[in-house]
């Protein structure tokens, strides 16, 4: 069905040539949309699919190991009944026939020449040698006779079609041939290799091999259309990936109990298994993407990022080849036509440089997000999911679940457009800048480090036509081995979803540095389809081992990586007039890892090595499923503060707030108040371990601790006591009163609920509640030195303060996953700590005293 639509509209995927200006300097794409001249008429020149592809054969593996082939898009797949589902069977069969008649006609463009050069080779005047004819067309006899009988045997099964017909068996005698195919491939580089050296040798062959004739569909209008040899040769390569492809999309609207079924499945089995086969020897020439001037030209790297154009975000898909960066907007289609691009600009790699020529040159402004509107984001994408899982369990919850997916893919496409914030600057030699945001510094890196490996070779600046750009670009997506857009729509649902919870790393150590340097790691997770940094190590300082030992605890929302980088400190002043996102330190290695499942959900460490560029990082991991993290565990022994009711606590210490609340608050305000993501970036996990030890034992030695402690661990830890409480600060049985008082509408009302709430508070919670509701306030007036506003330390400890524990979290509650428990009212547990952080001074006394604490009568 796939290729229905393509057969019937792939000429109107290419854009008219007015649609780009190029010069020397660079290129940039300011044409009209979707190939309309200035007029307003479409404007669609007939050019050949793609001459600029190289061979695609690319099977995935399932689970078993067997090979399996992509899945057509989810739009295409009929419901409801035999009659639709063979009509759609028709409509897949129409549509290749179509293609077959097009291919049929390439072949026989190729065999025109290859008679009379294979003649004219025993004459006295040859243009080319046997042997050089039977390379470039070896196989190409045969394989225009397996598909000339095959389309002679399809055409009129297609033209009398009813529901008895069956084509299972001819689908069937086609996969059994492929064979010439693996010959044809194992031919393909000699033949074109062969064709070139005869063309710089032969002009005559040379004006053949340029100008090959091609007869058009019986109904089309053009009765021929010239194209390259080289073109031609291609299209062998491209039609076994096609044909198993069909085969997919034929299953899917063939009943089981057809006859065509078994036969159609053993067709695509004997097919996938081919692909499997020869995947291997295809790979180095997979992503190869040849000009029309023979120039070889592979995609190294492709990817997503944003790109900051007239100061705002537009999200592009940005080529690497092996001579120049090219720059696409993907263009929004119909469902079941191939995705198409805009080129927006391409750079020569050798007009590619890193640094400006005027370092006073001013860098666009970059407008960040507060990060809250980023986590409300988050949180609004996990309710979503989980929406759309209990609308699947529904009888009728199909046509929602569609409606819900669109809402999901526009709010996660947001979130991949303002979540990065990290600059990626690239400059032409002639002037012209451009910049992107990129949320992973690793990601950053790997972007310089593939550019910088190919500006070694000896690069030649290139100018191309705009046909050849969208030929380029077009092919890029064509080759199937360019990246999607990270969103939930484009991952089928049994795609792991990745890990919900809490995972515990250890950086241990690293070797094989040359020199003593002053060295740091960072570890980043991946999350909702981008990477963020989660933690930093101590700079370990003039060392060529260094030995951390450090423990981290990091959230894991979705997470299927972890990565490490490490890092030389820079101390260099000068370097540091950057933006506030520019990271100047050198990456010395950066590794990642895949965080499997059944490895890390051990209750045993597992321990690690990632190597990167020499060095090796030792590290050891175990992981917590968000079910059991978050439970609130009773302390079995009274005698400490972590795990024991607040009122015993106070009690013991005949206080009124708990001496390690004061204590933790007292640091962070004198040290901590200006650190960059105080009480959000994750302190060392041991440290907080032993501050924890020294609070329960209440040893002398505490207030020495604490000053010589890193400061994020001290907030860690005072988030670790709040997080351990046996009930949360604001009480279960209020939480439910909590949940209604914060969805109230009126002003009045809501004011005269939420005191009401904080009054009905035991006595030790809302004075403990108060102190900190002070102190966050102070921290969050040095937002624009920390960047932690009053949304992003409500977002830290609104759950932590209001959770329930297990038993109340259970009552009423029918969770399915590990997300749901993340979703499920943690926005209102949010807004109820952002209303008190809004709120005018709150004093106790006064709380107290006024049992109408606001009147309603407004």
């Amino acid at each position: 069905m796939t290729f229905f639509f393509e057969a019937l509209c792939f000429v109107r995927s290419l854009v008219s040539y007015d649609d780009f200006n190029y010069n020397t300097d660079g290129y940039e794409g300011d044409g009209a949309e979707d190939g309309k001249s200035q007029d307003g008429s479409e404007t669609l020149p007939f050019i050949d699919e793609s001459p600029t592809m190289s061979p695609q054969l690319c099977a995935t593996q399932g689970p078993d190991g067997e090979a399996v082939s992509p899945t057509p898009p989810e739009g295409l797949l009929a419901g409801g009944g035999i009659e639709k589902g063979l009509e759609m069977k028709k409509l897949v069969l129409s549509g290749f026939l179509a293609s077959e008649e097009i291919y049929i006609n390439q072949l026989e463009a190729l065999l025109l020449p290859m008679r009379p050069l294979k003649a004219t080779a025993t004459t006295s005047q040859p243009v080319l040698t046997i042997q050089q004819v039977e390379t470039i067309f070896y196989k190409i006899q045969d394989i225009f006779e397996i598909h000339k009988e095959f389309y002679d045997a399809l055409l009129p099964n297609i033209q009398h079609w009813d529901e008895k017909v069956t084509v299972g068996h001819l689908f069937q005698k086609l996969a059994s041939q492929l064979g010439v195919y693996k010959a044809f491939v194992d031919n393909y580089k000699v033949a074109l290799e062969t064709a070139e050296k005869c063309s710089q040798a032969h002009v005559q062959f040379q004006k053949i091999s340029e100008n090959l004739k091609v007869k058009g569909p019986k109904d089309s209008k053009d009765c021929t259309t010239s194209v390259s040899m080289e073109a031609l040769l291609y299209k062998p390569i491209d039609r076994v990936t096609r044909s198993t492809l069909v085969l997919h999309d034929l299953l899917k609207h063939t009943p089981k109990d057809h006859p065509d079924f078994p036969l159609l499945q053993d067709a695509l089995r004997i097919s996938q298994n081919f692909l499997s086969s020869i995947n291997e020897e295809i790979d180095p020439r997979r992503t190869a993407v040849t000009t029309p001037k023979g120039e070889a030209r592979q995609l190294v790297k492709d990817g997503f990022l944003v790109e900051v154009s007239e100061s705002s975000r537009k999200l592009r898909h940005v080529f690497l080849f092996t001579d120049l960066l090219l720059c696409a907007k993907m263009k929004k289609t119909a469902v079941g036509r191939h995705q198409q691009y805009e080129c927006k600009w391409y750079l020569p790699l050798a007009d590619l440089t890193f640094q400006t020529l005027d370092d006073s040159e001013s860098c666009p402004s970059i407008q960040v997000l507060p990060e809250h509107e980023i986590e409300e984001m988050k949180i609004k994408i996990s309710v979503l999911k989980s929406e759309i899982q209990k609308e699947k369990k529904a009888p009728k919850g199909q046509s929602r679940v569609e409606r819900l997916r669109k809402k999901m893919n526009e709010q996660e496409s947001w979130l991949l457009l303002h979540s990065p914030t990290i600059p990626f600057r690239i400059h032409n030699r002639h002037g012209k800048s451009y910049q992107f945001l990129i949320s992973s510094d690793y990601e950053r890196s790997e972007w310089r480090e593939s550019i910088q490996k190919l500006q070694k070779k000896d690069l030649q600046a290139c100018v191309l036509s705009s046909v050849e750009l969208q030929v380029l670009t077009s092919s890029c997506f064509k080759l199937r081995t360019v990246h999607n857009i990270p969103v939930t729509s484009n991952k089928d649902d049994e795609e792991t979803p990745g890990l919900y919870g809490f995972l515990h790393v250890i950086v241990h150590s690293a070797k094989g540095f040359k020199d003593s340097a002053n060295l740091y790691c960072t570890l980043e997770v991946d999350s909702y389809g981008y990477f963020v940094s989660k933690a930093k190590t101590r700079v370990f300082r003039d060392t060529s081992e260094p030995q951390w030992n450090e423990e981290f605890e990091i959230e894991l929302e979705g997470s299927q990586y972890l990565r490490i980088l490490c890092y030389e400190n820079c101390y260099d002043k000068s370097m540091l007039n950057k933006d506030d996102n520019e990271i100047v330190d050198k990456i010395m290695g950066k590794g990642q890892v895949q965080l499997d499942p059944q490895t890390v959900q051990s209750k045993n460490w597992h321990m690690d090595v990632i190597e990167m560029n020499g060095i090796k990082v030792e590290f050891s991991m175990k992981f917590t499923s968000r079910d059991l993290s978050l439970k609130r565990t009773p302390s079995k022994k009274q005698s400490g503060v972590f795990g024991v009711k607040i009122n015993v606590v106070t009690k013991r210490e005949r206080s009124k707030v708990p001496y390690i609340v004061r204590q933790c608050i007292e640091e962070v305000e004198k040290r901590g108040i200006d650190e960059v993501g105080i009480y959000r970036i994750s302190g060392v996990a041991t440290d907080i371990q032993a501050l924890k030890a020294a609070f329960d034992t209440n040893t002398k030695e505490i207030l020495v601790m604490l000053s010589d402690m890193d400061i994020n661990a001290i907030a860690g830890t005072l988030k670790l006591y709040f997080r351990e409480l046996p009930e949360p600060l604001l009480t279960d049985r209020l939480y439910p009163a909590f949940m209604e008082g914060i969805a109230l509408s009126d002003p009045a009302a809501k004011e005269n609920c939420m005191m009401h709430l904080l009054r009905s508070l035991p006595d030790p919670n809302l004075m403990t509640f108060l102190p900190l509701l002070d102190h966050l306030k102070r921290v969050a007036e040095k937002e624009p030195i920390n960047k932690m506003s009053l949304h992003n330390l409500a977002t830290v400890f609104g759950p932590t303060l209001l959770r329930p524990s297990e038993s109340e979290s259970a009552k009423g509650l029918h969770i399915t996953s590990a997300s749901d428990i993340w979703s499920h009212d943690v926005m209102a547990q949010v807004q109820v700590l952002l209303y008190y952080l809004q709120h005018p001074p709150i004093s106790f006394a006064e709380l107290k005293r006024n049992t109408l604490y606001f009147s309603t009568d407004v």
